[in-house]
Protein backbone atom coordinates (compact mmCIF):
# COMPACT_ATOMS: atom_id res chain seq x y z
CA UNK A 1 0.00 0.00 0.00
CA UNK A 2 1.30 3.44 -0.95
CA UNK A 3 0.57 5.90 1.88
CA UNK A 4 2.06 8.97 3.44
CA UNK A 5 1.08 11.60 5.95
CA UNK A 6 2.30 14.75 4.19
CA UNK A 7 -1.16 16.01 3.24
CA UNK A 8 -4.41 14.24 4.18
CA UNK A 9 -6.76 13.15 1.46
CA UNK A 10 -9.19 16.01 0.98
CA UNK A 11 -12.72 14.74 1.67
CA UNK A 12 -15.69 15.91 -0.30
CA UNK A 13 -16.56 19.45 0.72
CA UNK A 14 -19.28 19.58 3.39
CA UNK A 15 -21.65 21.53 1.15
CA UNK A 16 -21.03 19.37 -1.92
CA UNK A 17 -23.33 16.58 -3.04
CA UNK A 18 -21.81 13.09 -2.48
CA UNK A 19 -22.34 12.28 -6.16
CA UNK A 20 -20.21 15.26 -7.20
CA UNK A 21 -17.16 13.31 -6.03
CA UNK A 22 -18.34 9.71 -5.57
CA UNK A 23 -14.87 8.15 -5.54
CA UNK A 24 -13.44 10.21 -2.69
CA UNK A 25 -16.76 10.14 -0.85
CA UNK A 26 -16.58 6.34 -0.98
CA UNK A 27 -12.89 6.11 -0.02
CA UNK A 28 -13.24 8.31 3.06
CA UNK A 29 -16.42 6.48 4.10
CA UNK A 30 -17.83 3.04 3.34
CA UNK A 31 -14.83 1.94 1.28
CA UNK A 32 -12.03 3.34 3.43
CA UNK A 33 -10.69 -0.20 3.89
CA UNK A 34 -9.79 -0.27 0.19
CA UNK A 35 -8.12 3.16 0.11
CA UNK A 36 -4.52 3.84 -0.81
CA UNK A 37 -3.35 7.43 -0.74
CA UNK A 38 -0.49 9.77 -1.34
CA UNK A 39 -0.92 13.49 -0.72
CA UNK A 40 -4.25 14.63 -2.11
CA UNK A 41 -4.66 11.57 -4.36
CA UNK A 42 -6.57 8.48 -3.27
CA UNK A 43 -7.22 5.27 -5.11
CA UNK A 44 -8.83 1.89 -4.63
CA UNK A 45 -6.56 -1.09 -4.11
CA UNK A 46 -5.61 -2.13 -7.67
CA UNK A 47 -7.25 -5.55 -7.34
CA UNK A 48 -10.54 -3.93 -6.29
CA UNK A 49 -10.94 -1.10 -8.81
CA UNK A 50 -8.94 1.30 -10.94
CA UNK A 51 -10.63 4.48 -9.73
CA UNK A 52 -8.73 7.53 -8.48
CA UNK A 53 -10.03 10.29 -6.24
CA UNK A 54 -8.40 13.63 -6.97
CA UNK A 55 -9.02 17.37 -6.65
CA UNK A 56 -10.31 19.17 -9.73
CA UNK A 57 -7.45 21.68 -9.58
CA UNK A 58 -4.60 19.18 -9.80
CA UNK A 59 -1.14 20.62 -9.16
CA UNK A 60 2.21 19.36 -10.44
CA UNK A 61 2.68 17.68 -7.04
CA UNK A 62 -0.71 15.99 -7.38
CA UNK A 63 0.32 14.57 -10.74
CA UNK A 64 3.58 13.34 -9.24
CA UNK A 65 1.66 11.63 -6.41
CA UNK A 66 -0.71 10.10 -8.96
CA UNK A 67 2.30 8.70 -10.80
CA UNK A 68 3.54 7.03 -7.60
CA UNK A 69 0.15 5.39 -6.96
CA UNK A 70 -0.32 4.30 -10.58
CA UNK A 71 0.87 0.71 -11.10
CA UNK A 72 3.36 0.19 -13.92
CA UNK A 73 1.53 -0.23 -17.21
CA UNK A 74 -1.82 0.98 -15.84
CA UNK A 75 -3.79 4.02 -16.99
CA UNK A 76 -5.53 6.61 -14.83
CA UNK A 77 -9.15 7.61 -15.47
CA UNK A 78 -9.71 11.13 -14.13
CA UNK A 79 -13.14 12.74 -13.79
CA UNK A 80 -13.83 16.35 -14.65
CA UNK A 81 -13.80 18.77 -17.55
CA UNK A 82 -10.61 20.55 -18.52
CA UNK A 83 -8.11 18.06 -17.03
CA UNK A 84 -4.77 18.73 -18.71
CA UNK A 85 -1.77 16.59 -17.73
CA UNK A 86 1.67 18.20 -17.38
CA UNK A 87 4.82 17.16 -19.25
CA UNK A 88 5.62 13.51 -18.69
CA UNK A 89 2.02 12.39 -19.19
CA UNK A 90 -0.05 11.71 -22.28
CA UNK A 91 -3.80 11.63 -22.84
CA UNK A 92 -5.03 8.43 -24.48
CA UNK A 93 -8.73 9.22 -24.66
CA UNK A 94 -11.51 11.46 -23.41
CA UNK A 95 -14.88 9.83 -22.77
CA UNK A 96 -18.21 11.49 -22.11
CA UNK A 97 -19.56 10.12 -18.82
CA UNK A 98 -23.20 10.25 -17.75
CA UNK A 99 -24.33 9.98 -14.13
CA UNK A 100 -27.93 8.92 -13.41
CA UNK A 101 -29.98 9.40 -10.22
CA UNK A 102 -32.11 6.34 -9.43
CA UNK A 103 -34.40 7.92 -6.84
CA UNK A 104 -37.43 7.00 -8.97
CA UNK A 105 -36.34 3.42 -9.71
CA UNK A 106 -39.07 0.88 -8.95
CA UNK A 107 -37.35 -1.90 -7.00
CA UNK A 108 -38.29 -5.49 -6.21
CA UNK A 109 -36.48 -8.70 -5.28
CA UNK A 110 -35.67 -11.23 -7.99
CA UNK A 111 -36.35 -14.85 -6.94
CA UNK A 112 -34.11 -16.25 -9.67
CA UNK A 113 -31.07 -14.21 -8.60
CA UNK A 114 -28.27 -15.67 -6.52
CA UNK A 115 -25.74 -13.76 -4.45
CA UNK A 116 -22.33 -14.09 -6.10
CA UNK A 117 -19.18 -14.55 -4.02
CA UNK A 118 -15.43 -14.77 -4.47
CA UNK A 119 -15.92 -18.36 -5.62
CA UNK A 120 -17.85 -17.05 -8.63
CA UNK A 121 -15.21 -14.51 -9.71
CA UNK A 122 -13.76 -16.59 -12.59
CA UNK A 123 -17.23 -16.88 -14.15
CA UNK A 124 -17.94 -13.20 -13.48
CA UNK A 125 -14.69 -12.16 -15.15
CA UNK A 126 -15.50 -14.37 -18.13
CA UNK A 127 -18.96 -12.82 -18.50
CA UNK A 128 -17.49 -9.32 -18.21
CA UNK A 129 -14.85 -10.17 -20.82
CA UNK A 130 -17.56 -11.28 -23.26
CA UNK A 131 -20.02 -8.42 -22.65
CA UNK A 132 -17.79 -5.41 -21.77
CA UNK A 133 -20.06 -3.63 -19.23
CA UNK A 134 -17.10 -1.71 -17.78
CA UNK A 135 -14.16 -2.27 -15.44
CA UNK A 136 -14.29 -5.35 -13.24
CA UNK A 137 -11.34 -6.83 -11.35
CA UNK A 138 -10.52 -9.86 -9.23
CA UNK A 139 -11.74 -8.23 -5.98
CA UNK A 140 -14.46 -5.94 -7.35
CA UNK A 141 -17.00 -8.36 -5.87
CA UNK A 142 -15.92 -7.12 -2.41
CA UNK A 143 -17.31 -3.62 -3.10
CA UNK A 144 -20.90 -4.68 -2.47
CA UNK A 145 -23.60 -7.25 -3.21
CA UNK A 146 -23.51 -8.86 -6.66
CA UNK A 147 -26.44 -10.86 -7.99
CA UNK A 148 -26.41 -13.36 -10.85
CA UNK A 149 -28.86 -15.43 -12.84
CA UNK A 150 -27.86 -18.90 -14.02
CA UNK A 151 -29.15 -21.25 -16.68
CA UNK A 152 -28.29 -24.51 -15.00
CA UNK A 153 -24.72 -24.00 -13.83
CA UNK A 154 -23.94 -21.29 -16.41
CA UNK A 155 -23.82 -17.64 -15.27
CA UNK A 156 -25.78 -15.72 -17.91
CA UNK A 157 -26.44 -12.31 -16.33
CA UNK A 158 -25.34 -10.23 -13.36
CA UNK A 159 -25.39 -6.81 -11.74
CA UNK A 160 -24.06 -5.45 -8.48
CA UNK A 161 -22.96 -2.62 -6.22
CA UNK A 162 -19.80 -0.61 -6.76
CA UNK A 163 -19.09 2.84 -5.28
CA UNK A 164 -20.70 3.81 -1.95
CA UNK A 165 -20.70 7.59 -1.52
CA UNK A 166 -22.52 8.77 1.60
CA UNK A 167 -26.20 7.79 1.36
CA UNK A 168 -25.90 6.36 -2.15
CA UNK A 169 -24.84 3.10 -3.83
CA UNK A 170 -23.82 2.70 -7.45
CA UNK A 171 -25.33 -0.09 -9.56
CA UNK A 172 -22.70 -1.49 -11.90
CA UNK A 173 -21.51 -4.48 -13.96
CA UNK A 174 -24.95 -4.87 -15.53
CA UNK A 175 -24.40 -7.48 -18.22
CA UNK A 176 -26.18 -10.32 -19.99
CA UNK A 177 -24.75 -13.09 -22.13
CA UNK A 178 -25.64 -12.24 -25.78
CA UNK A 179 -27.55 -15.53 -26.13
CA UNK A 180 -29.90 -14.50 -23.30
CA UNK A 181 -30.64 -10.90 -24.19
CA UNK A 182 -34.22 -9.79 -24.77
CA UNK A 183 -35.54 -11.66 -21.71
CA UNK A 184 -35.53 -8.69 -19.34
CA UNK A 185 -32.70 -10.05 -17.19
CA UNK A 186 -30.90 -6.70 -16.95
CA UNK A 187 -34.07 -4.94 -15.84
CA UNK A 188 -34.85 -7.60 -13.23
CA UNK A 189 -31.33 -7.52 -11.82
CA UNK A 190 -31.20 -3.70 -11.69
CA UNK A 191 -34.47 -3.68 -9.75
CA UNK A 192 -33.21 -6.44 -7.45
CA UNK A 193 -29.89 -4.71 -6.70
CA UNK A 194 -31.85 -1.50 -6.18
CA UNK A 195 -34.11 -3.34 -3.73
CA UNK A 196 -31.13 -4.21 -1.53
CA UNK A 197 -29.90 -0.63 -1.67
CA UNK A 198 -33.28 0.78 -0.65
CA UNK A 199 -33.53 -1.74 2.19
CA UNK A 200 -30.43 -0.08 3.69
CA UNK A 201 -32.03 3.35 3.36
CA UNK A 202 -29.75 4.38 0.51
CA UNK A 203 -30.43 5.62 -3.03
CA UNK A 204 -29.23 3.88 -6.21
CA UNK A 205 -27.31 5.66 -8.95
CA UNK A 206 -25.22 4.57 -11.91
CA UNK A 207 -22.88 5.67 -14.68
CA UNK A 208 -22.50 4.94 -18.37
CA UNK A 209 -20.75 6.48 -21.34
CA UNK A 210 -22.55 8.84 -23.71
CA UNK A 211 -22.01 6.36 -26.53
CA UNK A 212 -23.77 3.47 -24.76
CA UNK A 213 -27.16 4.32 -26.23
CA UNK A 214 -28.64 0.90 -25.42
CA UNK A 215 -27.93 1.37 -21.70
CA UNK A 216 -29.14 4.99 -21.72
CA UNK A 217 -32.45 3.92 -23.27
CA UNK A 218 -32.88 1.16 -20.66
CA UNK A 219 -32.10 3.45 -17.74
CA UNK A 220 -34.59 6.00 -19.05
CA UNK A 221 -37.38 3.43 -19.15
CA UNK A 222 -36.56 2.41 -15.57
CA UNK A 223 -36.94 5.94 -14.26
CA UNK A 224 -33.31 6.97 -13.90
CA UNK A 225 -32.77 10.70 -14.36
CA UNK A 226 -29.64 12.21 -15.84
CA UNK A 227 -27.94 14.17 -13.07
CA UNK A 228 -24.61 15.14 -14.55
CA UNK A 229 -22.46 14.84 -17.64
CA UNK A 230 -18.70 15.11 -17.34
CA UNK A 231 -15.52 13.95 -19.05
CA UNK A 232 -13.38 10.98 -18.18
CA UNK A 233 -9.78 11.63 -19.19
CA UNK A 234 -7.68 8.49 -19.70
CA UNK A 235 -3.99 9.29 -19.14
CA UNK A 236 -0.73 7.43 -18.64
CA UNK A 237 2.87 8.24 -17.86
CA UNK A 238 4.65 9.01 -21.12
Amino acid sequence: MQCDDRVPVIPTLPDAHPLDDPIRSSLVGAHSRFAERRGRIARYHPEVAGFFGHPEDMTVEDWADLGVLLPVGEQAALRGDGITPPAGWRVLDRIGLLQFDGSALVVEPEPAAQVLTADDVPEMLDLVHRTRPGPFRSRTVEMGTYLGVRDGSRLVAMAGERMHPDGWTEISAVCTDPEYRGQGLATRLIRAVGYGIRERGEVPFLHTSVTNTRAVALYDTLGFVLRRQTTLTIAEVA
